[in-house]
């Protein structure tokens, strides 16, 4: 009996220490270096978003956080890489719309997004932006509409490459209108804003970022941003739901992702800090001069994004007829 005891005594005594010694290691995230993948460019939209956000998340969470660039293929090289480290919450990537839920949709990537990570939360937003060349008798998408019916496919858009958010846009544009226009692609927005202001396309569907410096400075002329709401960084220039065109929304997102199967614990504790980060001053001021919104969100909302854009952009591709390399 005394020794039923003891030994009972003793398993419960053990469960109790492996329990305490779980929880103080779950508190003790991080203890090591956190690697932060880019998969663009130095320079860019989400090489910066990261080093902002590695520069504040590093005191809070008492690490260094390393920006590790791997472009390629769209943003589907270092997502790539990023799918097949260890889940135990020292590598994160930071995802966009593009690599996180158009390429796989388009090409045959490595990773599939919801399978492969576990989204932490939303960093930052901004819609795109329809611009025309302010020589051209276009003030409105009203104007635009009114150009492409009066002079069958005379428009020509150009847009970032095929595959990518603004040439979806052109397609949703098409399909809403029933105005044929030609779809003209380039190696990135910043060629085809160049061909815009020369006059060579008549219209882009752009990223935020790189055209509103542009707009800024009268070069190009912004007539609708393709949002649910008017943005805050583009006043009175009134969305393309406000001109009549009901879905054309293509809001850009950027987001901090890690690995599937990382524990919700060291994802909640992530989430805390990137919320509190992003609500700092300097941080905003950061992202305005970027031409993009503060925004974050919870664990499971990032997931009902990337869930909902999937869906909707699968239906864009099949309704425009798109071929794509994925099966």
């Amino acid at each position: 009996m005394r020794l039923s005891m003891r030994r009972s005594a003793f398993l419960v005594g053990a469960a109790a220490c492996a329990l305490t010694a779980g929880l103080a290691a779950g508190q003790a995230y991080p203890t090591k270096p956190i690697r932060l993948i880019a998969p663009y460019p130095p320079g860019g939209s989400s090489d910066i978003l990261a080093r902002i956000l590695g520069e504040k998340l590093t005191g809070p969470l008492g690490q260094r956080i390393i920006v590790d660039n791997r472009p390629g293929a769209g943003g589907s090289l270092g997502t790539g890489i990023a799918s097949t480290a260890t889940a135990d919450g020292y590598t994160w990537v930071v995802g966009s719309v593009a690599p996180i839920v158009l390429n796989p949709l388009f090409y045959k990537t490595t990773y599939q997004s919801l399978r492969d990570f576990e989204p932490i939360s939303v960093i930052a937003a901004a819609p795109q932006l329809i611009v025309v060349n302010p020589a051209l008798a276009v003030k409105s998408m009203a104007d635009l509409i009114a150009l492409g019916k009066s002079k069958p496919g005379s428009i020509n858009y150009g847009n970032s490459g095929t595959g990518t958010l603004p040439h979806l846009g052109g397609e949703m544009f098409a399909t809403i209108t029933g105005v044929r226009i030609t779809h003209v692609p380039y190696k990135g927005s910043p060629p085809a804003l160049l061909d815009l202001m020369a006059g060579q396309v008549q219209v882009v569907f752009a990223d935020m970022p790189v055209a509103l410096p542009y707009v800024k400075s009268g070069k190009l002329r912004a007539i609708a941003v393709a949002g649910a709401k008017p943005f805050p960084l583009t006043p009175g220039v009134p969305t393309a739901i406000d001109a009549g065109l009901q879905g054309l929304v293509l809001d850009n997102w950027w987001g901090l992702l890690t690995m599937k199967g990382v524990p919700q614990k060291i994802v909640g504790k992530i989430n805390a800090e990137i919320v509190k980060a992003l609500k700092q001053p300097d941080v905003i001021e950061r992202y305005t001069a970027l031409g993009i919104e503060s925004v974050t969100s919870t664990p499971q909302q990032f997931t009902n994004i990337i869930k909902s854009d999937l869906a909707r952009y699968l239906k864009v591709i099949k309704d425009a007829g798109i071929k794509v390399e994925v099966n």
